[in-house]
């Protein structure tokens, strides 16, 4: 089986259009029509004539089947690209249309997401800790694992098996775990989320959202869905996010390493830095599920809290190496109060993605900062 980098930078070879060894940016909005075979729209098959033609970029473009394409590649699944993480979550409620979610803690827009629903068609919601039993069929399981901010991992065998019991489905945003960390499907999901902004991206610089599904059926409804929500992804992002599929196993594979090291440290050294309350990430959890779920690693993002707020907020400053910075994903190492972005975590709580610097630097960093409190 061709492995993941050789598939982001070989598998959409064959969609090249020049001879250009570096993807070209299609800026067009517009594409002209062959002269040579033109039909009725009324006579396509739109789910294999319409979306692989360049007509209109607010349906496809080359730069964006390009993405999706590589991503399938790597996930065995047929992806769709979005402007944001947020579009591919909206699209998702409005394929998935339930009448009630469960849905648990993590992204705060996700919730947002619910609500808007819960306010246009009256969407119940309901928190995954409640009693499923109160699903019914076309009913949606949202789990976000690891989840948002501290990357503590669920089991998502456990919650498959209850939405398919009852006839719902089951979604997983797995941002924080993208492969070859994880994969949702083995484990019963039947759509898969990702904000490409993040890994996929890897350079603070594109906005972009997947939804992967082994269903062609349910790619052609989404597909088509698109059309009318107007949140394909842009030429420009789809040019920067391909550049950064090239490398993306390479930093992948360093982030997760350098964020278990670093949480190793911090728990091994617990009573010399007494401030330190909290650590979450999935590496200190003891559950079978989580080393079946994530055999080749754990997520880049780890969440520690202080004993006071006022040590939370004064201590990303104190860092050499870590931006004082919503997001995650990067290259670079970020670490975030959390408060100023999300209201329903501790104030203690402070967000780290580790980017792919030297970790001995990083580690160094955390320990002359965590010497000043």
């Amino acid at each position: 089986m061709t492995g993941i980098s050789t598939n982001l930078i070989h598998a959409a070879d064959g969609q090249s259009r020049v001879t250009d060894v570096v993807t070209p940016i299609n800026v067009a909005t517009t594409y002209k029509y062959n002269d040579e075979n033109l039909t009725k729209l009324a006579d396509l098959d739109l789910s294999t004539d319409y979306f692989r033609t360049p007509v209109y970029s607010r349906l496809s473009h080359p730069n964006s089947e390009q993405v999706e394409e590589l991503i399938g590649s790597i996930t065995d699944a047929h992806a769709i690209a979005y402007s944001s993480g947020l579009g591919a979550i909206f699209a998702a409620f409005t394929h998935l249309n339930p009448s009630k979610v469960a849905i648990g803690k993590g992204y705060h827009g996700t919730h947002g997401i619910a609500d808007l629903f819960t306010r246009i068609k009256g969407l119940t919601q309901i928190s995954i800790n409640d009693d499923l039993n109160q699903l019914g069929k076309d009913d949606v399981i949202f789990l976000e694992t690891p989840v948002n901010p501290d990357g503590e991992v669920f089991d998502i065998q456990y919650y498959a098996d209850i939405a398919h019991s009852k006839g719902a489905k089951l979604v997983i945003d797995s941002t924080f775990a993208p492969p070859p960390l994880s994969d949702p499907f083995k484990f019963g999901a039947d759509l898969v989320v990702h904000s490409a902004t993040k890994f996929f991206g890897g350079h603070s610089d594109l906005l972009a959202g997947i939804l992967l599904t082994k269903d062609p059926k349910a790619k052609f409804e989404l597909v088509s869905d698109r059309v009318y929500l107007g949140t394909n992804i842009a030429n420009l992002e789809s040019f920067l996010l391909i550049r950064s599929l090239r490398t993306y196993e390479l930093r992948i594979l360093q982030q997760s390493r350098n964020a278990t090291e670093i949480v190793e440290f911090l728990s091994k050294n617990r009573e010399k830095y007494p401030n330190i309350t909290k650590i979450t990430h999935g590496s200190l959890q003891t559950e079978e599920f989580v080393k079946k779920q994530q055999p080749n690693g754990h997520s880049p993002v780890f969440a520690i809290e202080l004993d006071s707020e006022e040590n939370a907020k004064a201590f990303p400053s104190k860092l050499k190496y870590f931006h004082h910075a919503t997001s995650l994903g990067g290259v670079e190492s970020l670490i975030e109060w959390r408060a100023m972005s999300d209201s329903s975590c501790s104030p203690k709580l402070l967000r780290v993605s580790v980017g792919i610097e030297n970790v001995k630097d990083l580690i160094a960093d955390f320990q002359q900062a965590l010497d000043t409190l």
